[in-house]
């Protein structure tokens, strides 16, 4: 099992009404074959910049792997993640057993 994760703050200049359409094209990507698990997270710490995170899971690497190339996920980073994103750090992470 590989969970993906990407803790991110949003653009303020972004609006609501592009964060609603930022957040709707991102609950897509969890129709992608392979994504068993998509979470959208918010953070509820003062000790992070990050305001959101999305947490992925896949059963493997090739599910991963596929994931990143599918068009719905190419097209997700390119007309709203580069737009939108502010600042985000990515993690992904395996079992540790």
């Amino acid at each position: 099992m590989i969970r993906h994760t990407v803790s991110f703050r949003l653009r303020p200049e972004l609006g609501a009404a592009g964060t609603e359409r930022f957040f709707a094209a991102a609950q897509a990507l969890s129709l992608i074959t392979g994504v068993e698990r998509f979470e959208r997270l918010r953070q509820v710490s003062a000790k992070s910049a990050f305001t959101d995170s999305f947490s992925l899971e896949f059963a493997d690497q090739d599910g991963y792997d596929a994931y990143n190339a599918d068009p719905l996920h190419v097209a997700f980073l390119r007309d709203y993640w580069a737009t939108s994103v502010a600042e985000a750090q990515e993690l992904d992470f395996v079992p540790a057993d």
